[in-house]
């Protein structure tokens, strides 16, 4: 079981009782607790937010592949709203950033959260997977680099190298150097584990299956992150660029990315 937090707005409760809670999923080397200014600004009666596997309090919870990633969050789910006394029916929106938002795009494309009353899925700047087998050799080759180098390395200095990539350019130097500070608590061998486990080599491409989906679905990136910019203009998927954001929205400007969870959760009645 992982570790979960369920934020109870007692002011919120009167907003609407049926309201779909939102279920928060972070990104890789993130934790549950990278929500807090979101949520701060989100105006919901509850919201659940889950320390991945490898991370934050889940940290020695070990799993294998995608499947068991989403298996685990959504026995965390139902095992939460029990403890709250919610009934298992409880609608539901999922919320994942990067890492989060590829496991809930497996999880509603596999069929892996049967068990949850999902009604909608906020995406922010999640890949849908590769196309070519070329591109999943590479990016295996590249996912077991980096985990060698999390497990055998000081974690400052392997962040250090990290959040010199591609993905995040976006960044200046105060900023990476605040990022590599937040997420030194991690343990390298265990985030070494689940890059293995949740390779994009390993997933499928999502994106046909998404769209097959009966929910409605929203893909969120910054205006400053290009590449997923690209993926999510080129995607068919109702998307919504913020801006003075790169890959991090919901870091970046937590206020318009909790506005934009408000909005979607009240089209959803």
């Amino acid at each position: 079981m992982l570790y979960s937090h369920i934020s109870d707005n007692q002011e919120g409760d009167e907003i609407e009782e049926q309201q779909p809670i939102p279920v928060f999923l972070h990104g890789f080397l993130g934790s549950s607790r990278d929500w807090d200014a979101c949520l701060s600004h989100l105006d919901v009666s509850h919201a659940i937010r889950i320390d991945l596997p490898c991370h934050g309090l889940s940290k020695y919870c070990e799993v294998d592949d995608f499947e068991q990633a989403c298996q685990q969050v959504q026995l965390t789910v139902l095992a939460k709203l029990k403890k709250e006394n919610m009934d298992a029916s409880t609608p539901l929106v999922l919320v994942g950033y990067s890492l989060g938002a590829r496991i809930a795009m497996y999880g509603l494309s596999e069929k892996c959260f049967d068990g949850l009353i999902i009604q909608g899925a906020i995406l922010e700047g999640g890949n849908f997977g590769l196309q070519t087998e070329e591109d999943k050799v590479l990016r295996w080759e590249n996912d077991k680099h980096w985990s060698k180098r999390f497990a055998t390395e000081a974690i400052d200095y392997v962040l250090f190298d990290w959040y010199h990539q591609g993905v995040f350019a976006s960044l200046d130097p105060d900023q990476r150097e605040e990022m590599v500070e937040l997420r030194s608590d991690n343990l390298g061998s265990q985030l070494g584990c689940m890059l293995r486990a949740t390779s994009l080599a390993k997933q499928p491409y999502l994106l046909d299956a998404l769209k097959q989906l009966d929910i409605p679905l929203l893909y969120i990136c910054g205006e400053q992150d290009d590449k997923f910019k690209a993926l999510a203009q080129q995607s068919g998927l109702q998307f919504k660029s913020v801006k003075q954001a790169g890959h991090n929205v919901h870091h970046e400007q937590p206020a318009e990315f909790a506005s934009l969870i408000s909005n979607f959760i009240k089209k959803l009645k």
